[in-house]
């Protein structure tokens, strides 16, 4: 990892980015997996607009990206792996495993907390369930993400390689996992050994609590079926089942201010696990 790549962060990102997500637009237009509720038009604007605003967010918070820490990080010899002196190859496969564990681990904390599900939840409200649901988190769930990575990049002593291709990789799999678009049944039940494929993540945006609690990894699917939070396939089947929440269903919470405002909307008493104990339907309200 070079001082010139890095510097060449940004960009890469970028060019990676917009190729996924024209690629699976696309895609989600010529093979469908479901029929759209609501127009491109309708959704678009406010899942693409929270990605500015999360870019820009981070820009002016944070004053190092996750990969310029890492970088620091080598030339410092923080961390595990930065003591341990293993080969390069491995340090890059083991640091890519741990951090995927890390946001599946967070991911759980986000259903679990009430206050970290306030944030979270402006995820699941999406009405619609497409590769822009992918880019559409909360700038304060953003900003908490990347304190866990930071986090975890300084303990693990994670490489800078190793830190780039793991933050393209889980922005390229959130908008693949998230499309609303048809694979063939086999391939799909073969791929989910390696890979959350879009079947396998849509049960995770269901309005039942007891399938949202399930399938919360983003790019390896070896986490939920070690831990016991792997489900198949929805109740209801893909064609009936019903994403989003009880308590957001009015299609002004599509819009970008609306988005920045659920946070601070109802109250965070209940999160989705407590919802399912509960034996109730829906999540905070």
């Amino acid at each position: 990892m070079t001082d010139t790549v890095l510097a060449h962060e940004w960009a890469i990102r970028a060019v990676c980015f917009l190729g996924i997500l024209v690629a699976m637009a696309v895609w989600e237009g010529m093979a469908p997996r479901r029929v759209r509720g609501f127009t491109r038009r309708a959704r678009w604007p406010g899942n693409l607009g929270i990605v500015v605003l999360d870019t820009v967010a981070v820009r002016l918070v944070f004053p190092t990206t996750a990969v310029a820490f890492a970088l620091e990080g080598e030339r410092q010899g923080w961390g595990l792996l930065g003591r341990a002196g293993w080969p390069a190859w491995a340090a890059l496969a083991c640091s890519l495993a741990v951090l995927d564990l890390t946001i599946y681990l967070q991911h759980v904390m986000f259903h679990a907390v009430p206050l970290l599900w306030r944030l979270h939840r402006m995820h699941h409200a999406d009405l619609d369930f497409d590769v822009t649901t992918g880019t559409r988190f909360h700038p304060g769930e953003i900003a908490l993400s990347l304190i866990v990575k930071l986090a975890a990049i300084a303990a693990l002593g994670a490489p800078a390689l190793a830190v780039l291709i793991f933050e393209i990789v889980l922005n390229g799999t959130s908008m693949f996992n998230h499309g609303n678009v048809r694979l063939a049944p086999r391939a799909d039940r073969w791929l989910r050994w390696l890979l959350v494929t879009p079947d396998m993540h849509r049960v995770h945006h269901s309005i039942l609590p007891q399938e949202t609690n399930s399938n919360f990894g983003f790019s390896l699917p070896w986490w939920d079926r070690l831990f016991g939070t792997y489900r198949g396939q929805p109740e209801a089947g893909h064609a009936g089942l019903t994403v989003g929440l009880p308590e957001f269903r009015a299609a002004k919470y599509l819009r970008l201010d609306w988005l920045l405002l659920q946070p601070f909307l109802g109250h965070a008493r209940d999160t989705p696990l407590h919802a399912r104990q509960s034996g109730t339907s829906g999540g905070s309200g």
